[in-house]
């Protein structure tokens, strides 16, 4: 099944073509990684598929389980992480001043049905439904070895800390489908074999399926199904990484000779 289908994405910024009519898809169950050097793109396509940029051409669609194919286009982003899409990004964007218990049962807000009057007068729905969350919270922060730092301030945790934080928050939006923007950037090298486990936890526990941005190519080639090559907003190649490393094109514009067997 095809979760995320993109046809033909095209995105301008005044003269420069950020994305030149770009065609991809996620299936069910894998694990995709969106590579090419800084600048080809890959940052702008998370941007215009999860509705913080408006894409200058081109159609987004997911498929939710137990949900009709919807197109994306001009949807506001908090709908389209309803729909079951989630994201993390580059640069952290926790609440800083939350604690790490705080963080991710707030991101469980596009899920609850609690309004304003049941949070007001607290009926025994709302509060049942926020004891569900609270449960629900714990149980992912212990998933991702959280628990230690339940309490502590988003902003005081180590950087690997918050990294996994992040990801635990985009899952508590119950998505179908995850989106990692380089997710190994700045973690040492046990932090990332850490991360690799996870991501693999995550898509065969969960079940749910991850495209990914990323640099390291150790990790890459190790946990995806299927690996994307963008090159100044175009798509050069998009197959297995065993692939993906003889490719001549990929090679002479990102991998570079030591990737070529």
């Amino acid at each position: 099944m095809k979760l995320l289908e993109v046809d033909k994405l095209t995105m301008d910024f005044g003269g420069l073509r950020a994305i030149n009519r770009l065609d991809l898809c996620v299936e069910s169950g894998e694990i995709l990684a969106l590579i090419g050097p800084n600048g080809a793109g890959k940052t702008t396509f998370f941007n215009c598929i999860t509705g913080i940029s408006l894409p200058t051409s081109g159609e987004i669609f997911l498929a939710s389980p137990g949900k009709n194919r919807k197109k994306l286009n001009g949807m506001k982003p908090n709908l389209i992480t309803k729909r079951g899409m989630a994201r993390t990004f580059q640069n952290l964007r926790l609440f800083p001043n939350m604690t790490a218990l705080e963080n991710v049962m707030v991101a469980h807000h596009c899920r609850t049905s609690s309004r304003i009057i049941g949070a007001l007068f607290r009926g025994s729905s709302t509060r049942a439904e926020e004891q569900k969350v609270l449960e629900n919270s714990y149980q992912i922060l212990e998933k991702f070895g959280l628990i230690p730092y339940i309490n502590e301030y988003a902003k005081n945790l180590p950087y690997g800390a918050q990294k996994r934080l992040e990801i635990a928050r985009a899952l508590a939006t119950n998505p179908v489908l995850l989106l990692l923007d380089e997710p190994a950037a700045g973690l040492n090298s046990h932090e990332t074999l850490e991360l690799n486990k996870m991501i693999i936890r995550i898509r065969d526990d969960e079940g749910i399926s991850i495209l990914l941005i990323e640099h390291d190519m150790k990790l890459v080639m190790s946990i995806s199904d299927r690996v994307a090559v963008l090159d100044y907003g175009s798509k050069i190649a998009d197959a297995p990484p065993d692939e993906i490393k003889r490719n001549k094109a990929v090679i002479r514009a990102y991998l570079g000779e030591e990737f070529s067997a």
